[in-house]
């Protein structure tokens, strides 16, 4: 009997629970079904609309106190600030409308609805600590939108960078701005909340700025007076007399020149002011001809009573102007507010100073002093004689070198003191700039060769010229033909080696009142000595006789161009020389020999142990 009981005491308590359960549930049912039978109709107590009591009312009664009570949105304010701009509206304006019948059937729903246990919770809560129900309003957006369109209008704005400019010569900085924009999506999620709530309130506009890439410029402003607040002057590092420059340019140049650029550093952008780099690049480009020059050895001459050389014109060292790195030293000059800029300049010693003593150059006696006669030579004619030998007294040819006579002569023009005599060009004899310096070519071709240095490129006129050939009693050495040299720089050039382990010291001498014109090297001897023959002219052929030629460029007067006839034509060995009406072609001679006419001069030099000849 004890055992039967046992075995159905867990059905007993399963059917107890489940009838347990459902009486709960009948219990609630009840209560639910009961509660709204007595409230048929009805508002359940404790339920209100936006703070309004509907609670007992039916519907129709709850809408009607709903749209007697609640006047928001006619009489509601929503408020919108920036800063100290105020923007004030009603719910109305913002497209709110209110739908109190709506609202009263949602009130009403209260309870009701959410199946068994949420009618119940509903019921409870309400009952209990009440419960609001949120009001039903239409919110047209698109109203609401275009009010905040005319919000944005005055709140938005661009981004504007930073500025200098110029007013005549005074800067005028302008400040950036930052960009601000309203995100009207944004304020209209915080306004669609605020007008659900039927209270008056702040709305938050939604705004996104954007900050300018320069913000405030008043230091470089500061900056860019400063530079030109003076006038600027460029100079030449270690000056010294007779160095170009300076070089000033006041404050109208300044103010056209300056420039302002923006650059990133690190990420962020900064302005630098300065004179513009272009501008400042082409001035100095017109500077560097003026200050680029080749280092200068020092001039000398030879002491014969002491045998010292004694310095005629200091040395000069080269320079090199470095135009990038100027602009860069300038700018940062003016930005420390100093306005006496040195230039960058690279310099190269030259190789021997004023100091050098004849015993260090190897300069210990004389070598050759060779003379020339320039008789019947008009003014025009001696000057230049006299301004191209200038060029090289006192010059000083390094051991080892190749001398280039037209590399030292420099420009002959009328600006370098030059004048206007008759030259041979085209085979024909002209006036032009430098007529006489082959006076100076030549002379210097003689010293030369008879001193026994290799010449390395020379050439001979056009036709001969008797008046290089001379002597001392102004008469015609035939000995002479052809011991001419002619140059027309770049083109034509006389170049000779120094083939010695010493310097050779050129002087240059010339004597007006005695038509002479003297080369004198001095060195050291290395024992070396020349020999020398000549056939002297042969197969001589008389010149023609005068061309005339009118001038084409005179309209009003006849003018004649005299062209000087050949002084001889002639069969030159193994050349023939072309024959024309007015002029000859010349083969170019070999530099080792000189061959004039039917002649061929052979020089001989000996050293100590050897012996070269040059034919």
């Amino acid at each position: 009997m004890t055992y039967t009981t046992r075995q159905n005491l867990p059905k007993q308590i399963l059917a107890a629970l489940l009838g347990g359960f459902i009486l709960f549930i009948g219990i609630i049912l009840v209560w639910t079904v009961g509660y709204q039978l007595a409230y048929a109709g009805r508002i359940f107590p404790g339920i209100s609309v936006a703070g309004v009591d509907v609670s007992g009312l039916a519907p129709n009664d709850a809408a009607l106190k709903l749209s007697q009570t609640l006047s928001y949105p006619i009489s509601g304010k929503v408020l919108f600030r920036d800063a100290d701009k105020v923007w004030v509206a009603s719910p109305a304006e913002l497209g709110m409308v209110f739908d109190p019948s709506a609202s009263a059937l949602a009130a009403y729903e209260f309870g009701r609805s959410g199946g068994l246990f949420g009618a119940l919770a509903g019921q409870i809560s309400a009952g209990g600590l009440g419960a609001d129900v949120s009001p039903v309003v239409i919110f047209d957006q698109r109203v609401a939108y275009s009010y905040l369109q005319n919000i944005a209008v005055q709140v938005n704005q661009p981004v504007v960078e930073a500025s200098l400019r110029l007013e005549g010569t005074n800067v005028v900085a302008s400040p950036g701005q930052l960009g601000r924009l309203l995100n009207l999506d944004a304020t209209l999620i915080y306004l669609g909340s605020q007008l659900q709530s039927f209270r008056d309130g702040e709305v938050p506009l939604v705004i996104a700025e954007a900050a300018p890439k320069l913000l405030d410029v008043s230091s470089q402003a500061e900056a860019a007076r400063n530079i030109i607040s003076q006038p600027l002057t460029i100079t030449v590092p270690n000056y010294r007399e007779g160095d170009p420059g300076p070089w000033m340019y006041d404050i109208p140049v300044l103010t056209n020149m300056l420039g302002v650029n923006v650059v990133e550093v690190g990420g962020v952008a900064q302005m630098q002011v300065g004179l513009d780099p272009t501008a400042l690049r082409l001035t100095l480009s017109e500077l560097k001809i003026y200050v680029d020059r080749q280092p200068a050895n020092a001039r000398f001459i030879f002491n014969d009573q002491t045998g010292q050389i004694e310095p005629i014109a200091v040395s000069n060292v080269g320079r090199v102007m470095d135009v990038e790195a100027s602009i860069t030293a300038i700018n940062e000059a003016l930005l420390r507010g100093e306005h006496n800029v040195a230039l960058s300049v690279s310099e190269t010693q030259p190789a021997v100073a004023d100091t050098a003593t004849g015993a260090e150059l190897g300069v210990t006696q004389e070598i050759i002093a060779y003379t020339t006669y320039f008789y019947g030579s008009s003014n025009e004619r001696i000057q230049n004689i006299v301004a191209a030998t200038e060029q090289f007294h006192g010059v000083l040819v390094a051991p080892g070198e190749t001398f280039s006579m037209g590399n030292t002569l420099g420009d002959v023009s009328l600006e370098n003191g030059f004048a206007e005599a008759f030259i041979i060009y085209g085979g024909r004899t002209i006036k032009g700039v430098g007529g006489g310096v082959c006076q100076v070519s030549t002379t210097l071709f003689r010293a030369v060769f008879f001193a026994g240095y290799p010449v390395v490129e020379r050439y001979s006129h056009a036709y001969r010229v008797s008046y290089y050939e001379k002597n001392i009693s102004n008469n015609i050495d035939t000995n002479l033909a052809g011991l001419d040299a002619t140059v027309y720089f770049p083109l034509v050039d006389f170049k000779f080696t120094n083939d010695t382990p010493y310097w050779l010291l050129m002087e240059t001498y010339v004597n007006v009142e005695s038509r002479t014109l003297t080369w004198k090297i001095y060195s050291t001897s290395d024992g070396r000595s020349v020999t020398w023959d000549t056939t002297g002219p042969s197969n001589v052929v008389p010149a023609p006789a005068p061309l005339f030629e009118e001038n084409p460029e005179l309209n009003k007067t006849r003018s004649i161009k005299w062209i000087t006839p050949l002084r001889s034509r002639c069969q030159r060995d193994a050349h023939r020389l072309a024959r024309r009406s007015d002029l000859f072609l010349r083969p170019i001679p070999n530099p080792l020999s000189t061959v004039a006419g039917g002649l061929r001069i052979r020089s001989r030099y000996r050293r100590s142990g050897e012996e070269s000849q040059k034919e």
